[in-house]
C-alpha cells in the first residue's frame, strides 16, 4: 500500500523532474537565441541565401564570382539529404576550424574558414544549435563552375597545404576587452578582411596590405584601414558604429552593392556595444594606401 509520505515523495520527484526539464528547455532556447545572434555576426545569411526576391534564407545557391570561376554557396538548413542535418557537433566545428567536410573533402576558401578558424567551439556550436532549430529545406545547390585547374577538391587541398594555418583567436593582453571583442568580430566571425584585403593571383590574402581594399572578383571593395584619405582614418568611432547600423556614410550618402546586404543581414543586427567594439578595433588598424590590384 502506498503511504501518504511515499505519495508526497513521488509528487516531489515529479515536480523536480518537470523543473529540470523546464530549465533544460530554457537553456536550449537561450543557446538557440545566442546562435541566432552569432549567425548574423558571422554573415551567414548574406552568403547562404540566393540573390532573388523569393529566396529561402540559408538554403544556399548564391553565386559568388571570382577569377577562378563561380562558386555557389551550399544549403545550411538542417535537411539531411541536401543540407547539414546529418552533421555532428565535431563535423560542424571541423568545417570551420579545418576547412574540411564530414567526408574529409577539402573546402575551397570561398567558404572563409581561413577566418572562421579563429572562432571558439562554444560560439560555433551555438550557431549550429540555431541552424538546427530551423525548418529543413530540400534544395541542392548548383555545382561550382570553375576553371579546370581548380575543378577538384585536390586543388583545394593543395591550396590549404601551402596557405592555411588553423589557429584559435588569442586575446591581446595589452589591449582592453572592447578592442579584443572587436578584433574577434572583425578578423574571425565577421571575416571583414576576406573582402577588404587584396589578394595575390592565387587568392591568398596579402596581409601586408590588410584592409587596403580589393577588386578581387570584379567588385571594388573599399579601403577600411586608418588612412585619412584612402581609408576611414577620419571617421570617428561613432561614424563607424552608425554606418554599421544603418549604412550611412559620414557625408550622408548610403552604401550600396554587397555591403548593403552586410548591413541588413549582419552588422545592423548586432548590439551597439559590438558595433562600437568593431569600431575600436578598426580605429587601431594602420593606415594603408588603397591597393591597386
Amino acid at each position: 500500500m502506498t503511504t501518504i509520505a511515499s505519495r508526497t515523495s513521488l509528487v516531489r520527484l515529479a515536480g523536480a523532474a518537470a523543473a529540470l526539464a523546464a530549465l533544460s528547455a530554457w537553456a536550449q532556447d537561450d543557446l538557440v537565441e545566442r546562435g541566432r545572434y552569432l549567425t548574423h555576426a558571422g554573415g551567414c545569411i548574406s552568403c547562404h541565401t540566393e540573390d532573388v526576391d523569393d529566396a529561402v534564407p540559408l538554403a544556399g545557391g548564391r553565386a559568388m564570382e571570382s577569377p577562378f570561376g563561380t562558386f555557389y554557396s551550399p544549403n545550411i538548413t538542417p535537411d539531411v539529404e541536401t543540407g547539414i542535418g546529418g552533421w555532428s557537433d565535431d563535423d560542424f566545428v571541423k568545417a570551420f576550424w579545418e576547412g574540411t567536410s564530414p567526408d574529409g573533402e577539402h573546402y575551397f576558401p570561398a567558404f572563409p574558414y581561413t577566418a572562421y578558424t579563429g572562432a571558439s567551439r562554444e560560439d560555433l556550436l551555438a550557431i549550429k544549435a540555431y541552424l538546427f532549430s530551423l525548418d529543413p529545406v530540400s534544395r541542392q545547390s548548383p555545382e561550382h563552375d570553375l576553371a579546370w585547374y581548380m575543378s577538384t577538391r585536390l586543388a583545394a587541398g593543395g591550396w590549404k597545404a601551402v596557405n592555411f594555418d588553423p589557429a584559435r583567436f588569442e586575446p591581446d593582453p595589452s589591449k582592453d576587452e572592447q578592442w579584443n571583442r572587436g578584433a574577434y568580430l572583425v578578423r574571425h566571425l565577421g571575416h571583414c578582411g576576406e573582402c577588404h584585403t587584396p589578394r595575390s593571383v592565387t587568392g591568398v590574402l596579402d596581409n601586408d596590405r590588410e584592409f587596403a581594399g580589393s577588386t578581387f572578383g570584379g567588385e571594388k571593395i573599399p579601403n577600411i584601414s586608418g588612412h585619412p584619405g584612402d581609408g576611414i582614418g577620419r571617421w570617428s568611432a561613432s561614424d563607424i558604429e552608425y554606418f554599421l547600423d544603418i549604412g550611412m556614410l559620414p557625408d550622408g550618402d548610403f552604401t550600396g552593392s554587397s555591403m548593403a546586404d552586410v548591413i541588413e543581414d549582419n552588422t545592423s543586427k548586432l548590439t551597439r556595444e559590438d558595433r562600437l567594439a568593431i569600431a575600436s578595433y578598426l580605429k587601431s588598424v594602420p593606415a594603408m594606401e588603397t591597393a591597386d590590384d
